[in-house]
């Protein structure tokens, strides 16, 4: 026992159970295998390309990232910059991509480039002109893209010829690459498109001249320079996105640009012409736009509005094989399917993402009646047939007549991979020293989503502090019927606390009302929220102790804990912020604006929900955390705050760390963090 790992530590070497889980699934169209990535161990960082054989069952290490790069993982700006959007603190091979018969994949390691025959695991490098990033095969296989410099090339395999199809013409232009707001927004982390024959590549040309500059200095080591980045905050200037089509010459694709300046997707498929998705600044109208190959003129195929905002739905819009548009669009109650202009799903069924669309129908994931699961869906007009038959969070891919289902639930850890032909894909996660007790609860009169963990061996009638563990924000749930996500609520709840996590309005599954909700006002709807279930919840379990309540929470769970000691001191006894934004001015402006407007014509709604003015009322302990290399919210909410409250001579702590950026992926930093948040909070709740 006395040998037994910690649990922050294991939590932090495995970065959070996520290593040596399978991910990333392609299954080939003649059902005979399926592709995925997987770290070799729990604790390795550098994933490998796998196959799994659906005949025989068996798995095969196909591409060893130790093997093919021999020195340290060297990232170029570019991909390390696409890393931070995506969220990915995994190495080696993070990303691949196959043709359309899944012969062949490409992926990057260090910005060299490789390609590897699947079927005989044959691998060589090809030569590039700078550090490759993003790299892909065109449909046929007979070409590979690439992005070095700024510059989209083009890679013929047969001859091994190197074409630069688009050059910078600017020192802030690049081709082919996603911008900053498509990528941290938007979901779209790409900005090339190949034709299905291969003969032509449609390429974005991103031009970041009019976006303010900001510096990311690095205080730890004065002499490095700072870093100067793009950053378009709420209410300044994007970046000026071009969609043009290369083939025998150069087309460029037209819409009003200066109406929709945002390119949300691009699709383009055998089944008709390529689609365009283009939105307005004020994300209220939307339209689908089918591109002219010929003329790069385009046509307005739909035309949507809503008077609050559309979102950007993965994997739509897009063609069905019989040329029908696929979108998902809120109707009534309903983020539902629409396949041409009918809905193909009732009203209730909240639409999450399109998987897979074939002449069977749309795969879709979706929940229903519970917001905590997310179910695989096929939906072929009016029949709706559920794939996914055990509770949990799923999520899905398919091709040759195989499904691979990814499970996650409350009955087991990580994700539980299974294969339609039969067997599953197996993990090396480490198994955590803990297993959460979750209470999943429905509170208020809201019907307010929570999860409730006491300590492992909490003997009624024992009073204990409550801690609130919230993201609480849109876009994000915290409350899953899966076990991993409350794997750190369990082990902060171990050291002694009633752990409450709640999903207030504006969070996904139950709807556009829900959804709404936030509209212009952050600070009321997301923090009455989580008030109003910690009461509901304490009224029905005396052991919660309400003269000793904590909340914690990062990035938008951030602001609202430090929203929480602000406003409501009346609830709050303490709080933890780490990486909040303090003031909305200074995040940017797809997601700030979709939710507050423009600054220049709702100042009073900025004012409204920013920090910054409400620090002469700070009177409960508040700890603020925050990476100082973060270029999504930048240390300047920190600083802004830390130095309001320090004008109004409030005491608070503030923790800088040194190179950290908004994820927290540095195993030392990851796991004393969990140790000083507690050590803080018995301090402060302490009587």
């Amino acid at each position: 026992m006395g040998n037994e790992i910690s649990f922050p530590r294991q939590h932090a070497r495995t970065q959070r159970f996520t290593l040596g889980a399978p991910r990333t699934f392609t299954a080939s169209p003649d059902g005979t295998k399926v592709y995925f990535l997987r770290t070799a161990t729990a604790t390795s960082r550098a994933n490998g390309l796998w196959a799994f054989d659906t005949a025989t069952r068996a798995e095969a290490l196909l591409a060893d990232p130790g093997t093919l790069l021999t020195d340290p993982e060297d990232l170029p700006p570019e991909e390390r910059a696409r890393r931070e959007r995506t969220r990915e603190s995994a190495a080696g091979i993070v990303g691949y991509a196959t043709d359309r018969d899944v012969r062949q994949a490409v992926f990057a390691l260090s910005g060299r480039l490789f390609v590897i025959e699947l079927a005989t695991a044959s691998v060589r490098e090809l030569p590039v002109s700078g550090a490759a990033v993003d790299p892909r095969l065109d449909p046929t296989g007979r070409k590979v893209g690439y992005v070095a410099d700024g510059a989209l090339h083009v890679v013929d395999l047969e001859t091994g010829t190197d074409r630069v199809v688009a050059s910078p013409d600017g020192p802030d232009v690049t081709w082919g690459l996603a911008e900053f707001i498509a990528a941290e927004e938007m979901g779209r982390y790409r900005g090339y498109w190949f034709s299905p024959d291969g003969e032509h590549v449609l390429a974005a040309r991103v031009d970041n001249a009019p976006v303010p500059r900001w510096h990311i200095a690095d205080p730890a080591n004065p002499a490095t320079p700072a870093t100067e980045i793009a950053y378009p905050a709420a209410g300044e200037a994007n970046a000026a996105v071009e969609l043009v089509l290369f083939g025998t010459g150069r087309t460029d694709v037209t819409w009003d640009r200066e109406a929709f300046p945002y390119l949300n997707t691009v699709s383009w498929t055998s089944h008709g012409k390529p689609l365009v998705q283009v939105q307005s600044r004020d994300q209220r109208r939307v339209l689908v736009l089918a591109v002219d190959v010929a003329t790069g003129a385009t046509e307005v195929v739909a035309d949507d509005t809503d008077p609050h905002w559309l979102e950007v739905v993965p994997g739509a819009p897009r063609w069905t094989p019989r040329g029908e548009l696929v979108r998902v669009l809120p109707i009534g109650d309903a983020n539902r399917l629409v396949v041409g202009d009918r809905p193909w799903t009732p009203d209730g069924f909240q639409v999450r993402a399109v998987l897979d669309v074939a002449e069977d129908g749309v795969l879709v994931t979706a929940s229903t009646d519970d917001p905590t699961q997310t179910h695989v869906f096929l939906v072929d007009e009016g029949n709706v047939t559920r794939l996914s038959t055990e509770d949990g969070v799923h999520s899905a891919t398919r091709a040759g007549g195989v499904l691979v289902l990814a499970r996650s639930s409350m009955d087991h850890f990580g994700p539980e991979v299974t294969v339609s032909t039969g067997g599953g894909i197996g993990s090396f996660a480490e198994t955590p020293v803990l297993t959460p007790e979750v209470r999943l609860l429905t509170v208020g009169e809201r019907d307010l989503r929570a999860a409730l963990l006491f300590p492992r061996g909490h003997v009624p009638g024992t009073k204990l502090p409550v801690l609130l563990d919230p993201y609480g924000g849109p876009h994000a749930q915290r409350v899953v019927s899966a076990r991993n996500a409350y794997l750190a609520s369990q082990w902060l709840a171990d050291q002694g606390f009633a752990v409450l996590v709640v999903d207030g309005r504006g969070t996904p599954g139950r709807g556009p009302a829900w959804e709404r909700e936030i509209a212009f006002d952050f600070a009321g709807a997301t923090l009455e929220d989580q008030v109003d279930a910690l009461h509901a919840v304490a009224a029905a379990e005396p052991d919660l102790d309400l003269t000793r309540v904590g909340i914690r929470g990062w990035s938008y769970g951030g602001y609202l804990a430090a929203l929480a000691v602000l406003r409501r001191p009346d609830v709050f006894h303490a709080g933890i912020a780490g990486a909040p934004v303090t003031d909305w001015r200074l995040y940017d402006t797809h997601y700030t604006e979709r939710y507050l407007g423009h600054p220049a014509d709702k100042p009073e709604v900025y004012d409204a929900n920013s920090l910054i003015a409400d620090a002469p009322k700070l009177e409960r302990p508040l700890m603020i955390v925050h990476g100082l290399a973060d270029d999504n919210v930048v240390a300047a909410h920190t600083l802004r705050l830390s130095s309001a409250l320090l004008a109004a001579g409030r005491p608070h702590t503030v923790l800088p760390l040194s190179g950290v950026t908004h994820m927290t992926p540095q195993e030392q930093v990851a796991e004393n963090l969990l140790l000083l948040q507690v050590d803080f909070l018995h301090r402060s709740l302490t009587r």
